[in-house]
C-alpha cells in the first residue's frame, strides 16, 4: 500500500512505533484525582485503507467528560476502564491511506487524549489552517456552536431581551454573552467565580453586569443586576443558579439547560430547584440541549461568528496548558474553574 511522504522524508515505516495516551484507571468517587488516570505508552497503528494517522497538536478538555467517567447510561457511552479516553482534537496528517487527505493536512476529529490517532477518514474534517488550529475546538467548533444554537434556537432569543448566563467566563458562557450583545440584547448579566473573571466579563467581553457568585446568594445578586427580571437564562451550572434564574425569569421566559457543572462531582443526588412551581404560573420553558442536535446550523454559525471574528467584534478567550503530560491537570483545573474561556492542551508544549 502506498503512503504519502512528508517533506522531511518520513514514511509509514519511519513513523514512531509508540505514542502516549491517557487511560481511565479508576472511576472517581466525587471529585476526580490524578490517580484515576494512567499515562500509557501504546503502539502507533499505521493507517489501513480509508484511514489516516494524525499527530495531535491541541486537545480539548470539557465538562461533559466528567459524566463519562461514571459507569451510567447517558447520551454518550461511558469511558471504559483501562482504555484510552477520547475527546475533541486537532492535528496534522502524518500518513494517509485515504483519498482526499494528504500529509500535512490540518484536521479536526474526536480521538483526543493521545498523541497519535489512527482513524477512518470519514470521521475527520479538514480545516483551514489559515486560522489558528485551536479555534476549531472552541470559537468555531463545538463550543461556539453550543453557544450559538443554545441561545438562538433553543432559547429563542430575540433582540431587546435580557439574558443571564451562569459560568459566563467559561468557554460556552463567554460566547453566549457576546452573541447576545451582538444580536441586540437589552441586558446581559453573567456570573463567574472570581473578581478577576467578573472584571474580564464587563471590561473585555461586553457584559453589562457581572457578579462573583462566591460573594453572596445568587438570587440576591441576580435581583440587583437585573431588577426587572430576565427573558432567557443560559445554564452552565445548575443548582443555586438555576433556582435563582427561575425566580428572575419573566412571563414566558426560557431556560437553556446546557450543563450543571456544580453538581457533576456530587456523591448524593442534588436537590431540585425549590421554586420549580413558579414555572407553571410564569409559563416558563426549561429545555435541555445537546449540540449534536443542531449541526444543521453549522453554515450559518460559521458565517456569522467568523464574520464577527474577522471584524474584531468577538473576543475568544482561551486557557492553554502546555504539554501532553499535563492533560489531566488541565481537566481537573477545568472542573474547579481554573480556566478563562476554552481550556485546551497543547500537545508539544
Amino acid at each position: 500500500m502506498d503512503y504519502d511522504v512528508k517533506d522531511d522524508g518520513m514514511t509509514e515505516q519511519t513513523l514512531p512505533s509508540t505514542g502516549r495516551e491517557w487511560h481511565l484507571a479508576a472511576r472517581p468517587q466525587g471529585w476526580p484525582v490524578p490517580e484515576d488516570f494512567a499515562l500509557v505508552e501504546a503502539p502507533v497503528q499505521a493507517p489501513a485503507a480509508g484511514q489516516i494517522l494524525v499527530r495531535n497538536e491541541y486537545l480539548s478538555v470539557d465538562p461533559y467528560m466528567r459524566g463519562r467517567m461514571n459507569d451510567v447510561k447517558s447520551y454518550v457511552p461511558p469511558f471504559r476502564l483501562g482504555a484510552v479516553m477520547d475527546g475533541g482534537a486537532v492535528g496534522r496528517v502524518v500518513a494517509s491511506a485515504a483519498e482526499g487527505f494528504a500529509v500535512g493536512d490540518a484536521v479536526l476529529h474526536g480521538l483526543g487524549w493521545r498523541e497519535y490517532a489512527t482513524l477512518d477518514a470519514d470521521k475527520a474534517i479538514r480545516v483551514d489552517d489559515a486560522l489558528p488550529l485551536q479555534s476549531y475546538l472552541g470559537v468555531l467548533g463545538m463550543t461556539g456552536l453550543t453557544a450559538y444554537a443554545g441561545l438562538l434556537e433553543v432559547g429563542g432569543f430575540q433582540p431587546g431581551e435580557a439574558v443571564f448566563v451562569s459560568g459566563a467566563a467559561g468557554a460556552v458562557g463567554s460566547m453566549v454573552g457576546q452573541i447576545a450583545k451582538l444580536r441586540g440584547a437589552s441586558l446581559v448579566v453573567g456570573s463567574a467565580g472570581s473578581d478577576e473573571k467578573v472584571r474580564m466579563l464587563t471590561e473585555e467581553l461586553g457584559f453589562d453586569v457581572a457578579f462573583n457568585y462566591r460573594n453572596g446568594p445568587v438570587a440576591e445578586q441576580l435581583a440587583k443586576a437585573a431588577p426587572e427580571g430576565i427573558d432567557v437564562y443560559f445554564d452552565n451550572v445548575g443548582g443555586e443558579h438555576l433556582e435563582a434564574a427561575i425566580g428572575a425569569l419573566r412571563l414566558k421566559g426560557r431556560a437553556v439547560l446546557c450543563g450543571a457543572i456544580a453538581q457533576y462531582n456530587d456523591t448524593t443526588p442534588p436537590v431540585g430547584p425549590r421554586n420549580l412551581a413558579l414555572a407553571i404560573g410564569k409559563r416558563l420553558r426549561l429545555e435541555g440541549m445537546l449540540v449534536g442536535d443542531h449541526y444543521a446550523l453549522q453554515p450559518a454559525f460559521v458565517a456569522e461568528v467568523g464574520g464577527w471574528m474577522a471584524e474584531g467584534r468577538l473576543v475568544f478567550e482561551e486557557t492553554v496548558v502546555e504539554g501532553f503530560d499535563r492533560t489531566v491537570e488541565a481537566f481537573l483545573g477545568l472542573l474547579r474553574g481554573a480556566n478563562t474561556g476554552k481550556m485546551l492542551v497543547r500537545v508539544d508544549g
